[in-house]
Order: C-alpha cells, then sequence, then structure tokens
C-alpha cells in the first residue's frame, strides 16, 4: 500500500467520525497541504464514497447522511491470511507502531467482517497458541513513516539522505540509494548502495534518525538479492571474536544449525559432499557455540580462538559426567 492510498483510506477514517471537517483541520490531520486534500476526496468519491461538499466560510467535507461502509468482502480464506499476517508481524516484533495499533486493526478488521465469520475468528484467537514465543519489539521502533517513505523510495529509484547511529553510537549523515527493504529476526534492515563509491551497505531501520527524498534516480543490478546480501553483511559484522572452523559434513546439514546470518560456509572446488567445509563466525560471546557444534555430530576442527577449545572441552566433560552418572 503506497503512502498515499493509505492517507486517502485515513481520511474515510476521519470522516467516518461523523459531523462537518474543514480542509484545513483535514490538512493538518493527515500532514498534507490543501490542495491534496481535495484530490484525496476525488479519490473517494471515484471509489463511490458519498462525501458531500459544504461551500462557505464554515464549509468543508462530510459523508452523506446514512452513509454505512458495507461489509468486508473477504472470503474465509482471505480474511484468515490477513489476521493471520496481523499476529505473525506482531509475534515477529516487526510491527512499527504500538502495540495497541495492531490490536486495533485486529478489532476493526473483525468488526467489518460478516457476523458467521467474524465468530469463526474469534474463537481461533481465543483458542490459538503458538510454540515460538513472541519475540519482543525492538528496543526503539522504527516510525511507520520511516519505514513507509524509505519504501516508497525504493520503488521509485529515488536517492535518499539519512541521519544514522551506528552500533558504537557514532552519528553520521550519509546518502543512500536505497535497493530494498528486509525483514530478519524482528528487525528491518534498508539495503543500498553510497553512490559515491558505490559500495554496498546494509543498515538497521531504527537507528535511522532521519531520513530526507532527494531528486535523481538510479538502477539497481540485475542480480542485486537484497535478502541475501544483508544475511552476509550480518554474518561479517566485525564482533569481538572472530572464529574460524572446518567442519566434515554436508552444506544443507551444517546450514540447519548454522544460517547465513550467523555463518559463512566455504567449500573448495569439486567438494564433495563429505568433504570439508570451511566457517567463519563473527560473535561477541562464544559460549553458545559448543552446544551448536554438539547438534551438528558432524568431525571439526577448531582453528581459532583457542578459547572456543576450552569450552568445548568443558561441555564433553559435562556431558560425560552426566552419562555416568548413577547417584540419581
Amino acid at each position: 500500500m503506497t503512502t498515499s492510498t493509505a492517507r486517502v483510506l485515513a481520511l474515510l477514517e476521519i470522516l467516518q467520525g461523523g459531523g462537518l471537517r474543514t480542509v484545513p483541520d483535514l490538512a493538518a490531520r493527515l500532514g498534507v497541504d490543501e490542495r491534496t486534500v481535495r484530490r484525496y476526496v476525488g479519490h473517494l468519491l471515484e471509489l463511490g464514497v458519498p462525501v458531500d461538499s459544504v461551500r462557505g466560510r464554515y464549509g468543508g467535507y462530510r459523508l452523506a447522511p446514512g452513509y454505512r461502509m458495507p461489509p468486508l468482502m473477504l472470503t474465509d480464506e482471505e480474511a484468515l491470511a490477513v489476521l493471520l499476517g496481523l499476529l505473525a508481524g506482531r509475534r515477529a516484533g516487526l510491527v512499527t507502531t504500538s502495540a495497541a495499533a495492531g490490536e486495533s486493526a485486529t478489532a476493526k478488521l473483525l468488526r467489518v467482517l460478516p457476523a458467521a465469520l467474524r465468530r469463526r475468528l474469534d474463537a481461533l484467537l481465543d483458542t490459538a497458541d503458538f510454540t515460538a514465543r513472541p519475540r519482543a519489539a525492538t528496543s526503539v521502533a522504527p516510525e511507520t513513516g520511516v519505514l513507509l517513505e524509505l519504501a516508497e523510495a525504493a520503488l521509485h529509484r529515488r536517492p535518499v539522505a539519512i541521519g544514522y547511529t551506528d552500533r558504537k553510537g557514532q552519528v553520521s549523515d550519509r546518502t543512500v540509494l536505497p535497493y530494498g527493504l528486509v525483514a530478519h529476526a524482528g528487525r528491518w534492515y534498508p539495503t543500498g548502495a553510497d553512490p559515491v563509491d558505490g559500495e554496498v551497505r546494509t543498515f538497521r531501520l531504527d537507528r535511522i534518525t532521519t531520513m530526507d527524498v532527494r531528486p535523481g534516480s538510479f538502477a539497481v543490478p540485475a542480480e542485486f538479492d537484497p535478502a541475501a546480501t544483508v544475511l552476509d553483511s550480518l554474518a561479517r559484522t566485525p564482533w569481538t571474536h572472530d572464529v574460524s572452523l572446518r567442519i566434515r559434513g554436508e552444506v544443507p546439514h551444517i546450514r540447519r544449525h548454522l544460517p547465513a546470518e550467523i555463518a559463512t560456509l566455504s567449500t573448495p572446488a569439486g567438494a564433495v559432499d563429505d568433504d570439508w567445509v570451511r566457517v567463519r563466525i563473527r560473535a561477541e560471546r562464544l559460549e553458545w557455540i559448543p552446544p551448536v557444534l554438539a547438534a551438528l555430530d558432524r568431525p571439526f576442527v577448531i582453528e581459532r580462538p583457542a578459547a572456543l577449545r576450552d569450552l568445548v572441552r568443558a561441555l564433553a566433560r559435562r556431558l560425560d559426567e552426566h552419562a555416568t552418572d548413577d547417584s540419581v
């Protein structure tokens, strides 16, 4: 949904509140100029929504008396898809507004559905459970407006100027050619090129403090994959520990335990399934790695750091003690 479409729907929501609304009031509430308000009213008229125009000093717009929005005509599967999309977004921590906004959207969806379908979806909400715990939203959620404006800039190939705070707290002003947006692990990541040196960079959306769309245009490389770029960037982040391993096993099996955002894998040319795979991991802490290596259940060699070898030996001793303990 584009920003303009969202604002047309917001205008309809305001008018449904009843009463006469002046053009200056609507412009202020929508964050647009008065000419744009009149254009949005024209869109509603084209959609068959009866908006009355009242002229004069105290004139403005209102919905025609007696008008009510018809029930939302969705099939059972379509309504379920929308509702589960709302729930998934909230549980994944990707909602860029308050939790109340998601609850309000769910309530509005249910309110305009036919009664029989509404009862069935209510039953789902009351009885559904999830095996995965909900992911908490980011401590500083990105503003919805920033997310939508950046998406629109990426769609129309417009450069953006951003204020950005990096992971070390350093603030900088940058110009970016936004190639795409990627949702991963409860966060949004814009990725794109620096127009000066052409280097592709990845940013965290919640660290963007200001944003301004600039004139101009650009082309996205034909083979560019935003999701793969973000995962590779996260795996290469310079954390405290640079871990180098060799694991003997199949790449798909290793990937199930060490996904792309955690580790980079490389294999020699002509390698077969049981050859050694080189694994690089950058991590703030090492304690989580030995249990993963144990779960892999494949031969491995730790090249660095030495501290990881000590942690693996300590885990092996604990497992051996547990396995031979007859006191319980």
